[in-house]
């Protein structure tokens, strides 16, 4: 095992940890970061690794919002219980348009957008959104505030807008957190739900990365475990930092500086691509 390999895919998911939650992009930036950092691996494993160790991340959010997401759990009264429930369903209804959308153009997305000038237009583009959409909102009031308000209807829209995230550079979170802000939700409600609407998305990712990488005729052997093993345990443990300065941070803050952030590295990723022409 190359030490050097081990030191990048800790890198990789410190990467991960920070980007699945913040509204930058995840994928975009493990794109972009193994144009500098070569991983010494073949492309099949590095497309099914850059999805996989998400799950590290989504792990933290049901480490983190347990209670809150268990529909079992003993202190929660009946009603609780149903809301929980709720919540669930709502989250299953959302996930319906990306989950089908994304089974059938995987590749195509695959082999089209995975690429610099896409990321760094989408990395821009939302934003200025971001700003826009901030902007806007100084002046309007959220009709959701809490999980509870939140409609069937609102979920599936929400779900219509992670479509969106299925081209790299976009960030799944910032496109849900855009559409959800847009439609009435708390920037609060829109970031919860967006955790949770995850769980499911990337568990369904996850299992079709893996069985498009075995189907390809590759197999999973020490190495390719222990990799992935140590990209998820780091991904997992930054998450759960970021999870919570994120939470901390919109409380008092709102999203702009995360636009112009995207603005900026879209910007320089252009940039550098113009210079190796």
């Amino acid at each position: 095992m190359d030490f050097y390999n081990i030191l990048k895919v800790i890198f990789l998911g410190i990467v991960e940890g920070i980007t699945e939650w913040l509204p930058i992009s995840s994928t975009g930036h493990l794109i972009l970061v193994d144009q500098f950092l070569k991983l010494d691996a073949s492309n099949d494993f590095k497309e099914m690794f850059n999805v996989v160790i998400q799950l590290g991340a989504i792990l933290a959010v049901v480490v983190l919002y347990f209670n809150k997401l268990n529909p079992f759990a003993r202190n929660k009264s009946d009603i609780e219980k149903k809301d929980t429930w709720s919540l669930w369903f709502k989250v299953v209804v959302a996930c319906i348009p990306a989950g089908v959308l994304g089974i059938l153009f995987d590749d195509f997305l695959e082999e089209h957008f995975h690429k610099f000038v896409p990321v760094a237009m989408m990395l821009i583009l939302y934003g200025i959104l971001f700003i826009i959409v901030e902007n806007r909102n100084k002046t309007i009031k959220p009709t959701t505030t809490t999980l509870n308000q939140l409609t069937y209807k609102t979920a599936f829209i929400i779900g219509l807008f992670q479509v969106l995230s299925l081209i790299p550079g976009t960030s799944r979170s910032g496109a849900t957190i855009i559409g959800a802000m847009i439609i009435g939700c708390s920037r609060y409600v829109a970031a919860e739900f967006t955790f949770f609407l995850g769980i499911p998305v990337m568990f369904g990712a996850s299992g079709v990365k893996i069985l498009k990488f075995l189907l390809k005729g590759n197999s999973f052997g020490s190495p390719e475990i222990i990799l992935l093993s140590i990209g998820t345990i780091v991904s997992f443990v930054v998450s759960i930092l970021a999870i919570k300065f994120l939470m901390g941070y919109i409380k008092k803050h709102d999203f702009k500086v995360f636009g112009w952030y995207r603005i900026i590295l879209g910007t320089i990723i252009l940039i550098y691509w113009l210079t190796t022409l």
